[in-house]
């Protein structure tokens, strides 16, 4: 590992770190002559590289021969892991930076930029004559888990466009490369489907929204709402993949469907429910008004993954392939009192309802798998039995990942009591509107992705892990902010990099490595809960959240 002269605060840690040979202090210089070569393949870094680091230091970086001294050099070797790279910074030489992949050649990037210090990640150049240089190090880094996710609710509270395009670049910086999109929901479906138009037209909004936990007795008296335009998620998704982040949408099915209801509602269980009465859900919680298990409903949503398919294309970026379709919390009320469900039930000889939804899972399970997808769902859909594609979002704890590891499906570990950024940060009544269990940032830092109990070749199925940031309470980008950073940095090194031993990750020196990222979030505009607490404008006194009391449950 590092020596005494090669250690950095970069984050997430890097595998190793070293000096290059020479006096202490030596540094490469980066100034207007400096110039930039790209091999074929590194285009997308190249571009980077001048569009965010050469504006935000005011260095045009033109392109230069491979040879230049004063140079910052990009190449591939395929003598590297697929997303490792090895960074140079060596006096007379300049910077080189190789990379197992193109990816690799771009994580390598953003730890450059952080060797640069805090003002390398602003948009414009504050101390435009400073002298800037990057220490003569060699770093050598690869992540741990090839999946390295952070999942946003955009259904609850509309994040806009800009937003997400903001959080990609945020992910980027953190090395993050899984966006996981959580399109639709009880209270609001968010992106255009031309096949069937008032899936946002009124699928989008809602009349007035609760302000904190469900038993609040505060409302916000105004319609709250917006969608993406099927131009908007071409952006979106062409912009992560610039940054090596492939974007996984998810479309809620069976349960969690009042949006999609309200606007057209042949979908419900019309039988039991006037669903012509329903509107998009103004509250939080889990709705009863689940979707009925018709030939109606399935080609339904045969056309709105159809069309989804084409927005999100599977050649995107890492994981790209996948798709995720929800299958959690599906209340099972209005199925057992429905004469057309019960009718299913007997006629494909299901046992009762539990099976009826893993029928419904099972459906676009093959239909996804028959066009070349993978679908992804929360770990309730291990429940009828999948295809051997399929993989699973652990987020009861770790017993689902477990099963599904064992059972030869791939895995990716969201517990909710580790990573539901959601949750509290700390036990103090200034605490925002307290969610859930306390989460520290140590708490977050010392989260294990691997479950207890599987052999090697069942480890093997951990894709990786993801962090899930759930926006009931969370009413605008500022409060995202505060909830997910600095929580997501440490999750971001758990992600990465190598873990020394079985609890020994050094939080004192990630705490250390902090002190000048917090300089960074502040250069980026971050709105992160300071370590020693809310700011005053943060807080949210007289709302009510959902505090959870004593340890949270055992693996």
């Amino acid at each position: 590992m590092a020596t005494p002269e090669g250690t950095t605060d970069v984050i997430p840690a890097p595998r190793a770190v070293a000096g290059t040979p020479g006096p202490p202090g030596r540094a490469v210089p980066l100034d207007r002559e400096t110039v930039l070569w790209a091999a074929p393949g590194t285009g997308s870094t190249e571009r980077w590289l001048r569009a965010t680091l050469g504006a935000a230091l005011g260095l045009p970086l033109p392109a230069g021969p491979e040879g230049a001294p004063n140079s910052v050099r990009l190449c591939l070797d395929d003598a590297l892991e697929p997303e490792a790279y090895r960074l140079a910074a060596v006096p007379g030489r300049g910077v080189e930076i190789r990379g197992g992949s193109p990816a690799g050649v771009f994580w390598g990037a953003q730890t450059l930029r952080q060797l640069l210090g805090p003002d390398a990640f602003r948009r414009a150049p504050v101390r435009p004559d400073a002298a800037r240089a990057v220490p003569a190090r060699v770093v050598e880094d690869a992540p741990r888990f090839r999946w390295r996710g952070l999942m946003l609710d955009v259904a609850r509270h509309f994040m806009p466009k800009d937003g997400v395009l903001r959080y990609v670049d945020l992910m980027a910086a953190h090395k993050l490369n899984v966006l996981h999109l959580h399109l639709t929901d009880d209270q609001g479906w968010r992106v255009e489907i031309e096949r069937h138009p008032r899936l946002t037209e009124t699928g989008s909004w809602r009349a007035r929204t609760r302000f904190g936990h469900r038993a609040s007795p505060l409302w916000e008296d105004k319609p709250h709402g917006g969608h993406y335009t099927r131009d908007d998620i071409r952006e979106i998704v062409a912009y992560a993949a610039e940054r090596y982040i492939g974007v996984v949408p998810e479309i809620d099915v069976p349960g969690h469907s009042q949006a999609a209801i309200a606007a057209y509602p042949e979908l419900g269980n019309t039988d039991v429910v006037d669903t012509s009465a329903l509107t998009v859900w103004d509250d939080w919680g889990i709705s009863p008004n689940v979707l009925a298990p018709t030939d109606t409903t399935l080609r339904f949503y045969e056309d709105v993954l159809g069309e989804l398919l084409e927005l999100f294309p599977a050649d995107a970026a890492a994981f790209s392939e996948f798709f995720h379709i929800g299958g959690d919390e599906c209340p099972k009320e209005q199925w057992r009192a429905s004469p057309t469900a019960q009718a299913r039930i007997k006629e494909l000889g299901l046992a009762d309802e539990d099976e009826l939804q893993a029928w419904f899972v099972g459906h676009f399970d093959r239909w996804l798998s028959a066009r070349g997808r993978r679908l992804i769902g929360w770990d309730e859909i291990l429940e009828g039995g999948l295809a051997p594609g399929a993989a699973v979002s652990s987020w009861r704890g770790y017993a689902g990942g477990i099963a599904a590891a064992r059972a030869g499906h791939d895995v990716v570990m969201c517990p909710e009591q580790q990573v539901y950024l959601d949750h509290r940060q700390a036990s103090g009544e200034d605490e925002p509107v307290p969610i859930g269990y306390v989460r520290t940032l140590e708490d977050v830092y010392r989260f294990e992705p691997v479950p207890p109990g599987l052999d090697a070749d069942q480890a093997r199925h951990v894709l990786g892990t993801q962090a899930n940031v759930w926006t009931e309470v969370m009413e605008d980008s500022a409060r995202v902010d505060y909830q997910a950073f600095p929580r997501l940095a440490a999750f971001a090194e758990v992600a990465w990099s190598p873990l020394p031993a079985p609890g020994e990750r050094d939080f004192a020196g990630f705490e250390r490595r902090m002190a000048t990222h917090y300089r960074r979030l502040d250069a980026l505009g971050v709105r992160y809960r300071p370590p020693t607490g809310p700011r005053p404008w943060q807080r949210r006194p007289g709302v009510l959240g959902r505090p959870v009391e004593g340890p949270p449950p055992s693996r």
